[in-house]
């Protein structure tokens, strides 16, 4: 690497860095992200085991009793946490827990980025690199992501690691790759089991030879001779790539065998929820979900923001065509694999019932990398006054992450409100909350007491008589997010929807509610939109997915009983 390149390199490393770190305890330690708060918790409750005895048994300190995700995650987190409190005892805590597992998290993020500046490197040359790396490090959703440790950029630092070493695999085959490709492979499927898209990326590593002398000539005559060779690599290769793959898959996610039944249990209920949007009731917002048209929407509107998510697409189906069509110039092999497991991931992924945003993610990368080669490509083409034009593209596409950084120069909502409350709330208050939600004020809370609306019941006459009579008995109303009202509004449509899914006289509620008919009046309100940098105007994302607000910039609303 020139010294231009590692200088321009290391600037975007660092500038993505900064942008990743600030405002990384935006919840004030309140774990108000739901699937950090059940990571945090699992963890804190592990134990590694003294015996080999306790490590066999279904019920060990060591079974995490937690499969929504794989179980690396968790144990990563767990002997960081442990390392760290050589040190520091109190750092393996439920509050200090979640400060080191978004450092985790905020490291793998720019593991990705680096990843992207190798991969462009390798395919085309140091500058399609750092524009890939860039493009990346300026992505809103990998910025936000890298804020929660959840297993989003674990997950998607596996899945790229693993397509760099295919890459590598496909130029020189060598055992030590095919085992490095298997315990990559086995970090990315006990992160998350949807990483198993990554074998059709692997088969086609090993494949892709094979398959372009089939295309070139039909008949078998000629392509009969590299089948030996064909069958012994891909017999060797594979095998041993299976054999670490399976190995180091127990290794990190033992219980998977040792308590199948229970990994079995949570991992149908994760299957299903991906079937059908009316499994959870935060899956709710997803009910007439249109595949894949939902997913580029998103990377559109929130992930990439309209004109890199324009270049990054632009540059993924320029290429594919170019390739088509032969017209890929300095074409390498290598990309299909690329291509392939974006094709692949995108189909099955794209397909499910449930859409957020974060599914997505491993995507981002090589949507970046073709995004990157298409732009550098335009630039060597482009005639005076080139400087000027990049200056504008450059702010274009600064514009979007500056202005949700925004969101983290403002106090968070949820805190902001709970400040209020406990200034402007009497103590022995009645607050009525939604069920499914978080509760405030996030301190003090025991000053308060509390009725708590189950409002994703069933509409029933029970129903509303509980909640009538939890209204009458309420000081306040505080919807803490828009979670419950955004989905339940819009699901009207009784004749098209399941029993006991249709939220009609819900929807007539918080229709009521909002406009003072239910002796409630909206007395504060809290949110924090991205706002456009030197202007006042702000980005409204209430309409957008919901998973990409209600965590960190949540909209509060406060409504005060005016009958008492």
């Amino acid at each position: 690497m020139k010294n231009n390149s590692k200088i321009l390199f290391i600037t975007i490393f660092i500038a993505s860095g900064l942008m990743r770190v600030y405002g990384i305890n935006w919840d004030h330690g309140f774990h108000m992200h739901p699937d950090e708060r059940a990571i945090i918790l699992f963890t804190n409750q592990l134990s590694f085991p003294k015996t080999v005895a306790d490590f066999f048994n279904p019920n060990s300190t060591w079974n995490p009793h937690f499969f929504a995700y794989g179980s690396l995650p968790l144990y990563m987190l767990y002997f960081v946490g442990k390392l760290i409190a050589i040190f520091k005892p109190e750092y393996f805590s439920y509050d200090y827990l979640t400060i080191i597992g978004r450092a985790i998290s905020l490291f793998a993020d720019l593991g990705i980025l680096s990843l992207v500046f190798f991969i462009g490197r390798r395919l085309w040359n140091n500058k399609v690199g750092a524009l890939a790396a860039f493009f990346y490090g300026i992505s809103v959703l990998p910025i936000q992501l890298s804020r929660f440790y959840a297993v989003d950029t674990l997950l998607s630092f596996f899945i790229l690691l693993t397509l760099y070493l295919l890459i590598r695999f496909y130029e020189n085959p060598s055992l030590k790759l095919s085992l490095l490709i298997g315990a990559s492979l086995a970090a990315s499927l006990s992160t998350k089991i949807s990483a198993t898209v990554l074998i059709v990326s692997f088969l086609f590593a090993l494949s892709i030879d094979f398959l372009l002398i089939i295309k070139k000539s039909p008949h078998p005559k000629s392509w009969i001779a590299h089948v030996p060779s064909f069958l012994k690599k891909l017999i060797l290769y594979f095998l041993a790539t299976g054999a670490m793959t399976v190995l180091l898959f127990f290794v990190f996610q033992p219980y998977v065998l040792i308590a199948f039944p229970e990994f079995w249990q949570q991992t149908l209920a994760q299957a299903q929820m991906t079937k059908n949007a009316f499994t959870f009731p935060y899956t709710l917002q997803y009910v007439g979900k249109i595949p894949y048209i939902y997913e580029l929407t998103q990377v559109f509107f929130v992930g990439m923001g309209p004109i890199l998510a324009l270049t990054c697409f632009f540059g993924i189906i320029k290429r594919a065509i170019d390739i088509k069509t032969k017209k890929a110039g300095l074409f390498k092999k290598q990309e299909l694999i690329l291509l392939i497991f974006f094709l692949s991931y995108f189909l099955i992924v794209g397909k499910f019932a449930v859409g957020f945003i974060r599914y997505i993610l491993p995507l981002y990368p090589i949507l970046c990398l073709f995004g990157g080669l298409v732009s550098y490509q335009i630039f060597i083409k482009l005639k005076s006054p080139k400087m000027v034009l990049a200056c504008i593209f450059l702010i274009g596409v600064l514009t979007w992450p500056i202005s949700f950084m925004s969101i983290y120069t403002k106090p968070f909502t949820r805190y902001e409100a709970s400040i209020w409350i406990t200034k402007n709330i009497p103590s022995s208050s009645t607050i009525a909350v939604e069920h499914w939600d978080d509760s405030l004020p996030l301190f003090n809370a025991s000053d308060y007491q509390y009725e708590t609306l189950a409002l994703y019941e069933p509409d029933s006459p029970l129903k509303w008589s509980i909640i009538a009579s939890s209204l009458q008995k309420s000081d306040y109303l505080i919807l803490s997010s828009s979670r419950l009202y955004k989905p339940l509004s819009k699901l009207i449509d009784c004749q098209n929807l399941p029993k006991g899914r249709c939220y009609k006289e819900t929807a007539k509620y918080y229709d009521d509610l909002f406009k003072g008919k239910l002796g409630y009046k909206k007395v504060a309100e809290f949110s924090s939109f991205a706002t456009i940098p030197f202007t006042t105007l702000e980005l409204n994302d209430q309409n957008l997915d919901e998973s990409f607000s209600v965590y960190d910039h949540p909209v509060v609303t406060i409504f005060k009983n005016m009958n008492k």
